[in-house]
């Protein structure tokens, strides 16, 4: 009978002491669920200024065989540009540009039969565009376009002396298309490389009469350029989290 008693009680104990043990081992085998860390979303919406360096190319003109004098020649420019954005959805942009470059030397022109010689010197471009991007995290592909001004200074002499010259377009303005690269290398700041082409169409003397045969040229400009943004973000990068 005592032993039958000492049995109970040892079985009552382990019977109490069983679920106990179940319930620390269950307790270890669940745990919090691991938290996911914050996905930043890169904002391009707001304003920004900068600045940018590169090259200006002019084309190959000929009035009537007469081959004008820049034949391709590359000239370094550099600008200030400023504009605003706004990131319509997580991939998707559309901005507006005002551009303005400074362009070094080009001595431009034309040496017609009998010592007239034209000249077209173009100091500096301008522009305001339009313009829709693709973003991905950090990057952005866009296109660009609209209107083109050309600083024309020009100049018709013979004989070292000025003569009076008119032409049927003014050849100061005229249009812009354009693509590029940039990249958001740190909240505010971003990098780009850009082509950009200016046309400001065809122009035919109709001053002196006895150049009007002669034929038209074309009044254009190749650019590449290199810049960097400082960029007024509306709210900084926006977090996503998980």
């Amino acid at each position: 009978m005592k032993k039958f008693l000492l049995g109970s009680v040892a079985f009552v104990a382990l019977g109490a002491t069983v679920p106990a043990l179940a319930a620390d081992l269950g307790a270890g085998a669940y745990g919090k669920a691991p938290a996911y860390a914050a996905v930043p979303i890169y904002n391009w919406t707001g304003f920004y200024i900068g600045g940018h360096v590169g090259g200006a190319f002019s084309s190959n003109e000929i009035l009537n065989g007469l081959v004008t004098g820049n034949n391709h020649n590359g000239r370094l420019l550099g600008g200030l540009q400023a504009g605003a954005d706004y990131q319509l959805a997580a991939n998707l942009l559309i901005g507006v540009e005002g551009q303005y470059s400074w362009l070094g030397s080009n001595n431009g022109g034309i040496i017609f039969p009998g010592g007239f010689i034209y000249t077209n010197t173009r100091p500096a471009l301008g522009s305001v565009t339009g313009r829709v991007g693709f973003t991905w995290g950090p990057a952005l592909l866009y296109v660009k376009g609209g209107y083109a001004y050309s600083d024309n200074r020009e100049a018709l002499t013979f004989g070292g002396l000025p003569i009076g010259f008119a032409f049927d377009n003014g050849h100061r303005n005229g249009y812009t298309v354009g693509t590029g690269l940039e990249y958001m290398f740190a909240q505010n700041w971003s990098a780009r490389i850009e082509y950009q082409y200016y046309d400001f169409g065809s122009s035919r003397f109709i001053a002196p009469v006895a150049f009007v045969p002669l034929g038209s040229f074309r009044n254009d400009e190749h650019t590449v350029k290199a810049g960097v943004n400082y960029r007024f973000n509306w709210g900084g990068p926006v977090v996503a989290k998980y």
